[in-house]
């Protein structure tokens, strides 16, 4: 029997359904817009959505040069928490974590968010200390987290194996309760559809060719493969392809682009009650609403644009996973894949106005894109609309890197990456 996806039930079925639009809003593109937000995942739908409804822009159009979702909205491990080490970091995706708990509300729309709890795995005296520096900083913060003993991670999880003799042993853990999942395609569609009815234009099948801008430099439209567009704004929300875009305006941004290999097992009754994530061997898993183990590898030690990576990374998870719940080894694996993922020098996001007059960038996630969709996409349609960062991503500017000022959680995001 053939399977299909959210996405291709839409796009081959639902949309001719008498309950859905019989197409998107602009089948053609417009001349002229006052926005433009290229990318259409969950970053750029969602901040073409607050364009329209919290600052009366009504002249929006979202450019996707595949499909809605298509890109790494829809080829990510679904995870949320907010459990960063830095006051920059923490404000930030806290800001993000509260939005998804009203999210579905927000847009009448169910992205099935679940707040199952996010737990990490300290296998070392390293690790210990680590996290229980995070929770303390947590904390001060007014984000929770908490110090959990071998005995405490097993009753909250009970797959876990604890047995001291094992390779990587659990000594402990950190559980931010607030943590949990939500449905990746689900957030796209949502927002896509909630955009809609706002009157943003969304156009498929539309990459940008090229930014023009004025003999003063200001930006005044885009070149796309369904010909030119004016506006007065451009932002972009492309991930894995941030740098490619903004060098069409000359600018060059700090970024490396990888593959990030995630996995996911056959379908089985529910077994796995939160999620559970491993700095030390690097692996993270929790369970879909469908019943499969999604699994979240490395990334790929060279820089490229594949949405694919080397089968050893895999395999090296796939291990681990293994031995922390040996009654997975029975599992069939469904499907791996790569996304592709932006990187800063300092591991953390690019949320600002450019020094291109009426452009602006939001990149460089590396593995937080996904949790912070609602947070991101609000803060960038806010420095659309004003021409000014909001307080929470004020310090996320590309200038940080010439300045010194930098927001380092490569190691105190709590993955290897």
């Amino acid at each position: 029997m053939q399977r299909y996806s959210l996405f291709s039930l839409v796009r081959h079925g639902l949309r001719n359904h008498s309950g859905w639009r019989e197409q998107w809003r602009a089948a053609t593109p417009k001349s002229h817009y006052d926005a433009i937000v290229i990318g259409g995942g969950g970053h750029g739908l969602g901040a073409a959505f607050y364009l329209a409804r919290d600052y009366g822009l009504a002249n929006i159009a979202v450019l996707e040069k595949g499909w809605i979702g298509g890109g790494n909205t829809g080829r990510n491990t679904t995870i949320i928490r907010s459990n960063y080490l830095f006051d920059e970091s923490s404000s930030l995706y806290d800001h993000a974590v509260k939005k998804w708990d009203t999210l579905s509300e927000e847009l009448n729309y169910n992205v099935m968010y679940s707040r199952r709890g996010v737990m990490m795995l300290a296998h070392t005296v390293h690790d210990e200390q680590v996290f229980r520096r995070h929770i303390h900083a947590n904390r001060l913060n007014g984000v929770d987290n908490e110090w959990l003993t071998p005995e405490q991670a097993k009753a909250y999880c009970p797959p876990l194996n604890i047995d001291p003799g094992v390779r990587y042993p659990i000594i402990g853990a950190a559980l931010q309760r607030r943590g949990g999942t939500a449905r990746h395609d689900a957030v796209a569609w949502g927002y896509a559809r909630a955009a809609d009815a706002m009157g943003v234009d969304i156009i498929e099948n539309c990459e940008v060719t090229g930014i023009d801008r004025d003999r003063s430099g200001r930006v005044i439209g885009v070149q796309t493969s369904r010909g030119p567009i004016r506006a007065a704004k451009v932002g972009v929300s492309a991930a894995g392809n941030s740098s490619v875009v903004m060098g069409m305006a000359g600018l060059r941004l700090p970024l490396e682009s990888f593959p990030l290999q995630a996995l996911v097992s056959e379908p089985v009754k529910p077994v796995l009650p939160c999620v559970v994530m491993s700095n030390t061997i690097h692996a993270y898993i929790s369970q879909s609403d469908k019943g499969e183990l999604v699994i979240g590898a490395g990334t790929d030690v060279y820089t490229s644009y594949t949405q694919r990576g080397g089968l050893h990374i895999a395999q090296h998870t796939l291990e681990a996973i293994c031995e922390i719940f040996p009654q997975f080894r029975r599992m069939r694996m469904l499907r791996n894949w790569g996304g592709i993922v932006d990187v800063t020098p300092d591991r953390s996001p690019i949320i600002a106005k450019t020094s291109v007059p009426g452009l602006y960038v939001n990149c460089g996630w590396g593995t937080g894109g996904f949790k912070a969709t609602p947070g991101a996409a609000h803060l960038l349609a806010h420095t659309m609309a004003t021409d000014a960062p909001h307080a929470l991503n004020a310090p996320f500017t590309i200038e940080r890197f010439r300045d010194g000022h930098m927001i380092d959680e490569a190691a105190a995001a709590a993955v290897a990456h």
